[in-house]
């Protein structure tokens, strides 16, 4: 059994995560970790600078909204993910189960609790109101959406006998179903690149070209593929995590692949069969990746990159925040301060060059930001961002 030691292993991720040797595209970069995390449209931002030789805004909002070679969508682990396009249906199939069909049913039952007789028959009424309304209205809100048909306007009580009760439009909800099952996208933005006003547009008119839905098994078996070509060697439980499948659908995924088992330190992990290879000795590298990036999310076991510093790093969620990484190894956070600046604390000695290095990345991002103050969305904050903004 061929064995992977940590050294490898991190190895393997500066060079395939385009860490160690940044990419041209952000389509590169999406390949490069299979999928964007980007239910924060600004961490995915710069999770693609961190990782573009020449890094641009506007190639990253050509990829998504012009050319559409990226779409973002609501897959893994009920998590908006950017993928690249032409993988659009198989996402989006290999997490209609645990994504698509779960949310239908959690809708289903908000609407039986508020009272509606017939759930089911109402919401395919109200489906067939919006399949109209996505063709009329082009790009729109779920402001927009609620207006066009009463039957999408009517409000349903959500949290309903605690303190966060509120009333929402059904719209809203039904946006949440519909984009799991394929039928819609989130659309360019209003607002700035770090905006989270999301616009929708209808999937057929945003990309014409998407296949209809594949089968399932298919589906994840391509999803798993992409996903340990990246982050392999791994362990099955690591791609569970990852997905959100169950046990069953993971094991049934690899399983349609030609994969190898090999060792690692504290177990056994799996590559893909051709990909045994070792990783030659990349020039050293440092890097600053933003909140929730998917390298940093990327595994379930994470103590040979993360090292003793999961508690400074991570939220109480276990949301990953900003982190400083050092050939393969988180070595660090840091935090955008209210002024625009950006902050770096070091949880362990890289030596100076290496700490010259970090500090030059900081100043980079800092003035690529230009004044932009990005702050914790779909988490919360670290212990080493708290203390950075005091």
């Amino acid at each position: 059994m061929v064995r992977f030691d940590t050294a490898e292993r991190r190895r393997r991720l500066g060079v395939r995560h385009a860490l160690a040797a940044p990419v041209r595209t952000p389509e590169d970069v999406t390949r490069a970790v299979a999928a964007l995390h980007s239910t924060d449209p600004a961490s995915m931002m710069l999770s693609v600078l961190a990782r573009m030789q020449e890094p641009s805004i506007a190639e990253v909002e050509r990829a998504l909204y012009d050319d559409r070679t990226l779409v973002r969508l609501l897959v893994m682990r009920r998590t908006v993910f950017a993928v690249p396009s032409e993988d659009a249906a198989a996402y989006l199939a290999a997490t209609r189960r645990s994504v698509a069909e779960s949310e239908y049913r959690k809708l289903v039952a908000l609407l039986a609790a508020s009272g509606t007789s017939d759930p089911d028959a109402w919401l395919a009424r109200a489906h067939d109101a919006a399949l109209a309304a996505f063709d009329r209205l082009g790009v729109f809100t779920s402001a927009d959406l609620a207006a066009s048909d009463p039957l999408l306007a009517e409000r349903v009580e959500i949290s309903a006998g605690t303190k966060y009760a509120t009333r929402q439009s059904i719209a809203s909800r039904l946006l949440t179903v519909m984009s799991a099952q394929g039928h819609v996208v989130r659309a360019r933005p209003a607002g700035t690149w770090a905006s989270t006003q999301f616009r929708w547009a209808s999937m057929r008119q945003w990309l014409p070209e998407l296949t209809e839905l594949t089968d399932a098994d298919q589906a994840r078996a391509l999803v798993a593929r992409r996903w340990l070509a990246r982050f392999g060697p791994a362990r099955p439980e690591d791609l569970q995590w990852w997905t959100g499948w169950t046990k069953g659908h993971t094991t049934a995924a690899l399983g349609r692949l030609e994969t190898a088992e090999v060792e690692l330190e504290g177990g056994t992990g799996l590559v893909l069969a051709d990909d045994l290879e070792p990783t030659p000795e990349p020039d050293p590298w440092v890097a600053l990746l933003p909140a929730l990036d998917p390298t940093t999310m990327g595994w379930k076991h994470r103590d040979w990159y993360l090292g003793p510093h999961a508690e400074q790093v991570f939220d109480i969620n276990g949301n990953a925040g900003p982190t400083v990484w050092k050939d393969g190894e988180i070595v660090g956070g840091w935090a955008i301060l209210d002024d625009g600046s950006v902050a770096v604390r070091l949880l362990a000695d890289v030596g100076a060059e290496a700490s010259a290095a970090i500090e030059a990345r900081a100043q980079d991002l800092q003035d690529r930001l230009a004044g932009t103050v990005i702050r914790a969305r779909a988490r919360g904050w670290t212990p080493v961002e708290r203390e950075l903004r005091g």
